[in-house]
């Protein structure tokens, strides 16, 4: 747990120094939950959309038929009517069960607050029979669920054994073993609750358990499942005992006026989600365009959320920006058609450089599905904080199209004219977040390494290995030294390279130095005009990954990165 801590301190560090991401207002002491994208940053997370873009909108790969995919792309306002919030539930429903600390006064979110009770086990109770059996089980549920996984046990099976867990821990507990001490801490799930809970030497030394009996721990609660015999949790933050309130429900939109007036009759909000304009205009893109079912309108665009706890850097922000697919299709095509975006979109993440061994594609189980969700998969990514949910692909059926006829009074049917069938399509959903996956290939990117210096010693090297396609910077031109015309050269090179693509020159400080900060940036090839340049026209051209060096003509460079970029 420390060494991910570590990292994810060095890539928040380098995020910063390098001006990949910047906290918000920082010289007025910052907002939490508001992040800045800086000169590198904004290109990485543009490249990243334009990636996207292309591939799901301008040239979408065939469908599950063979037929090319019809998607067309929107950009919809920020705010829209109040009564689209109405229809969606988000007015009435969009909202997280949230607890105060009376003391500190700090907000979290209740399903994500776990208690981890830590119990002293008597080691004679293992002469006790099976019963001692049973509970040792139980509490290797809790902890690592993996373990009773790679025994073989079906995915049904093991749910089964989890669920029982839950139900049965507290009654064990109090048969066989002895709570000894509890830390509140903020997770996704309790697993992962249990392993952020790891006891300190410190706290270790201060339990001062009795003979023959090992800390352990032996189950992570939320607050509505905590037992209420045993002793008032802590806060997570400041530690304050028994000041944590009875969860309430909290509102996630953000609200504002619109007009002159500050009153309930210009009530709006800022949209919490894109999904929502796409399916307001679904008519107009019928009306105005030639697309027949089964298409999709594709956007990216802000949304904002009041979040309890944002954290994590930027994965959990009040203000972050979507790339969403809405697509239509005909109810008895859902199936086929989610299975196929299911699919395509967790290989756009392998294809761009994530690896198969941290992303995961996790289906929802029957009783995580929303209301009018049919299927739902959530692409995850093993991030250095943990497991979390980069992109969920949903088949929504017709609900949202069926809200809106309702609450709008327009009808949302669709004419075949070859069956002439009417319909209310299906809703294949896609919904992935920008800054999440901006996130996650710079976690991926980054790594460390040796280089030697200008005197041949081996030094430590930070690089960030983007994908060609997502590197902020392509090439980088320098010249050797300052003098005999080495910079105009440089310069030269750099204009002809800047007019196709991402290019950048420096001239300062050792050439050594300036490997290692384009190594820092993720620049895939770094050039340099030196002495032999002035004798056969040829200059240096290095590689991000390799470190190794061959020698090109100057005027091969373009085509040489758009070459080996295939760009």
């Amino acid at each position: 747990m420390a060494n991910e801590q570590d990292l994810m301190e060095k890539i928040v560090s380098l995020a910063k120094r390098r001006g990949f991401i910047y906290p918000s207002s920082e010289i007025y002491g910052g907002i939490n939950g508001f992040w800045d994208y800086g000169p590198l940053g904004v290109e990485l997370k543009r490249n990243i959309k334009d990636a996207w873009w292309h591939d799901v909108v301008r040239c979408p790969a065939a469908g599950p038929d063979g037929q090319p995919i019809q998607m067309v792309g929107l950009d919809c306002s920020i705010i829209m009517n109040p009564k689209v919030w109405e229809a969606s539930g988000h007015v009435g429903g969009f909202a997280d069960p949230m607890s105060v600390c009376r003391e500190c006064k700090k907000h979290f979110r209740a399903d994500q607050l776990f208690i981890v009770a830590f119990v002293a086990f008597d080691s004679s109770a293992q002469r006790q029979g099976e019963e001692w059996g049973t509970v040792a089980e139980i509490v290797q549920i809790q902890s690592d669920p993996e373990a009773l996984a790679s025994g073989g046990l079906p995915r049904e099976d093991l749910l089964k054994k989890k669920a029982e867990a839950r139900r049965l821990i507290q009654a064990k507990l109090t048969k066989y073993a002895t709570p000894v001490y509890f830390k509140s801490v903020i997770a996704s799930d309790p697993v992962t609750a249990v392993s952020a809970a790891e006891l300190s030497p410190k706290e270790r030394k201060h339990l001062r358990l009795p003979s023959g009996r090992e800390p352990i721990a032996g189950g992570a609660y939320v607050l509505k499942e905590y037992p209420s015999a045993w002793p008032a949790p802590p806060c997570p933050s400041c530690g304050a005992v028994g000041t944590l309130t009875e969860p309430r429900q909290f509102n996630l939109m953000f609200k504002t006026y619109v007009g002159a007036m500050e009153d309930s009759s210009s009530l709006a909000y800022l949209r919490p989600e894109t999904a929502q304009g796409i399916f307001a205009n679904y008519k107009n893109v019928l009306d105005t365009t030639r697309v027949k079912t089964p298409f999709g309108i594709a956007q990216i665009g802000k949304a904002f959320r009041n979040e309890i706890n944002p954290r994590n850097f930027t994965f959990r922000s009040r203000e972050f920006e979507q790339m969403e697919i809405e697509f239509f299709c005909h109810p008895g095509q859902a199936d086929r058609w989610y299975e196929y975006w299911r699919d395509a979109r967790f290989k756009w993440y392998v294809d761009h450089g994530l690896k198969s061994t941290k992303l995961r594609l996790r289906p929802h189980e029957k009783d995580e599905l929303a209301h009018y969700a049919r299927a739902c998969a959530d692409i995850e990514y093993e991030f250095p904080f943990g497991v979390s949910e980069l992109e969920g692909v949903a088949n929504r059926t017709d609900f949202d199209l069926a809200q809106h006829q309702k609450f709008s009074g327009r009808d949302m049917t669709y004419f075949d004219d070859e069956t002439k069938e009417r319909f209310i399509p299906y809703v294949i959903e896609p919904s992935g977040g920008v800054d999440r996956a901006t996130l996650a290939f710079l976690c991926e990117a980054y790594a460390e390494d040796e280089a030697p210096d200008e005197k041949g010693a081996m030094q430590k090297r930070t690089v960030l290995r983007f994908h060609p396609r997502f590197a902020p910077i392509k090439v980088a031109v320098f010249p050797l030294v300052k003098k005999d015309g080495m910079p105009e050269k440089a310069q030269a090179i750099y204009q002809a390279c800047a007019k196709h693509l991402a290019a950048f020159y420096d001239e300062k400080g050792a050439v050594g130095r300036r490997y290692r900060r384009q190594d820092e940036a993720g620049t895939p090839f770094c050039v340099t005009v030196d002495g032999e340049t002035n004798e056969n026209g040829t200059v240096t051209i290095r590689d991000r990954d390799t470190m190794q060096q061959v020698r090109i003509p100057g005027d091969n460079v373009l085509a040489y990165v758009r070459e080996r970029l295939h760009i």
